[in-house]
């Protein structure tokens, strides 16, 4: 055989999977981009529902053509707290069936049709080159990545063309041919993908070589166990992503894991016992669905595989939670992620804009709550006259001043990714917010300091003056109860409650400082409290300003 027919297969076959695998990556990154308010809607809307969990799973995988991508965001998003285990499981289910779809595709490439969907890739370029709209520019993305798969699959194609390379064909056919052993082909299914951490590329070989007719473990239903191994082997990239994470993170990588093996196991003997009747699954089913069409019988089962299993599998959706659970078990002590103030930004939520970014708006609040849980602690400390708390404060602030710094590394990390304008937007906003939060961290530090001279000095407020001050802060309370409900939930109408209340309190702060004037004025009051008593209220009403900021911030994300 000439080394040059060699070498020349081995090209065409790396160069199409390239192909192949850049459009599935250009394809994933314009159609999450198109759908990117969608995706974190649609993972916010599993509630306690498995259905609403597979159908969510098998979208998002479908958008973004990769069930490893929807695995490791799911990972990321366990990791958080965003998500239950039991939501989790049903999400990992149903982005092994929207991984199917790449199967499909692939098949396509045996079809006329094909040579039209090539043309995809340069009615993309010319949309993208043309036009001056985002969406415009996306779709053409998403041609051009539909037309790069398609020129990937071509290329492939032609390298295992028997036609153009028939000694080299003759080879390769007999190699693969030659391999009967199901476990044998399982580890080849297992192997090939971790190595690729792609099962959807792993099957789209397996569909190209079938199209060149050239079927791995011979005729019968060898090719199935490879498929079905390629369901095991992409399991390694959650499980890769999952190390170092939480506990839940990494059981939620073990459901997956559990939820393929279980599956194969049971496929494996389903095949294997078909077998035993002198017949094989292929001749009597698939080949009478799809007569000697070897590509849409492998697209077939690999959808058969995963349904399947996921109809087998959703009611004990429990069971594998408890599992996991089990197998992976607490450490006494250990904190989950709803216990803890906030996560270590989750670096697996990177991949996808718009749900890393929505992961970070909840940290935000999160961090938001904390900050005024500070502000709390100071200004109750101030009426009971309590200085000991001044060192906790201090540390609170050191944390609040940390966390911050966390996000803002992370939206610089997020602002490197391609946005759409919206997220562009709310990027920006989320800059302000955490430099507000810091603020009234700072201003709490400041009351704690107030405390310390109304203590050491030996001042005195009357008992009318801090029964206002407890309805001044009453107030300032109220406000940030509607300033969070606006900026989690993006409600502009409570905007309009929140300006009013801010007024009040600016009036109340003013009448506040007028009373103690006349005080004075009338012999009531110490010269010396003067100091403390403005600088505290001023400070409380500074406060209210940065809540009263964070709830307008929604308005720069339109």
């Amino acid at each position: 055989m000439p080394v040059i027919e060699v070498l020349e297969t081995i090209m065409l076959l790396l160069g199409g999977l390239g192909a192949f695998l850049a459009g599935m990556e250009i394809m994933s990154e314009s159609m999450s981009r198109l759908a990117h308010g969608e995706l974190r809607r649609m993972l916010n809307k599993t509630a306690g529902n498995r259905f609403a969990g597979v159908g969510i799973g098998a979208a998002v995988t479908m958008i973004i053509q990769s069930s490893s991508a929807t695995t490791v965001m799911v990972v990321g998003l366990v990791n958080a707290g965003i998500l239950t285990l039991f939501q989790a499981t049903a999400i990992i289910m149903g982005a092994n069936i929207g991984t199917t779809i790449t199967a499909w595709i692939a098949s396509l490439g045996s079809l006329d049709v094909s040579v039209f969907l090539l043309l995809f890739a340069v009615v993309g370029v010319f949309m993208k080159m043309l036009s001056k709209r985002e969406n415009i520019k996306l779709i053409g993305d998403t041609l051009t990545g539909i037309g790069l798969v398609f020129v990937g699959l071509s290329v492939m194609s032609s390298a295992m063309d028997p036609d153009l390379h028939p000694e080299m064909m003759g080879v390769i056919k007999e190699a693969l041919e030659v391999v009967k052993n199901p476990f044998l082909l399982l580890l080849i299914g297992v192997v090939a993908t971790g190595i690729i951490q792609s099962s959807s590329a792993v099957t789209s070989i397996v569909v190209v070589l079938a199209t060149s007719g050239v079927l791995i473990g011979g005729t019968g239903d060898g090719v199935y166990y490879v498929v079905i191994g390629s369901n095991i082997g992409t399991c390694v990239t959650a499980l890769l992503s999952s190390i170092g994470a939480q506990p839940n993170a990494r059981r939620a990588a073990i459901i997956h894991l559990l939820f393929n093996c279980f599956g194969a196991v049971i496929f494996t003997i389903f095949l294997l016992c078909w077998g035993w009747f002198g017949t094989s699954f292929q001749d009597t089913v698939l080949n009478v669905i799809f007569p000697e069409n070897y590509q849409f019988q492998i697209a077939f089962f690999h959808t058969l595989f995963n349904v399947t299993c996921t109809i087998l599998f959703l009611p004990f959706a429990k069971g594998f939670v408890w599992l996991a659970n089990n197998l992976l078990r607490s450490k006494k002590g250990e904190a989950s992620p709803e216990e803890e103030l906030i996560a270590h930004p989750d670096e697996r939520l990177l991949r996808n804009p718009s749900v890393g970014l929505a992961y970070l708006y909840q940290e935000t609040g999160k961090v938001f709550a904390f900050s005024m849980d500070t502000l709390d602690k100071a200004f109750n400390a101030f009426l009971a006259k309590d200085t000991s708390v001044s060192q906790s404060i201090n540390e609170r602030n050191g944390e609040i001043a940390q966390m911050s710094r966390q996000e803002v590394a992370y939206l610089v990390k997020l602002s490197a990714n391609s946005l759409v304008m919206e997220e562009e937007k709310t990027i920006s906003s989320l800059h302000y917010v955490l430099n507000d939060i810091v603020r009234i961290g700072e201003l709490a530090d400041n009351v704690t300091k107030y405390t310390g001279h109304y203590v050491n000095d030996g001042l005195h407020f009357s008992s009318e003056f801090l029964e206002m001050l407890k309805e001044m802060y009453a107030k300032i309370q109220k406000l940030y109860g509607l300033s969070r409900e606006a900026f989690e939930k993006k409600d502009f109408l409570k905007l309009r409650e929140v300006d009013a209340l801010e007024d009040e309190i600016d009036n109340e702060r003013r009448r506040l400082v007028q009373a103690h004037i006349q005080r004075l004025n009338e012999g009531k009051c110490q010269p010396q409290n003067s100091s403390v008593f403005i600088n505290l209220v001023g400070n409380l009403e500074r406060a209210a300003d940065h809540i009263t900021y964070i709830a307008h911030s929604i308005e720069q994300n339109q």
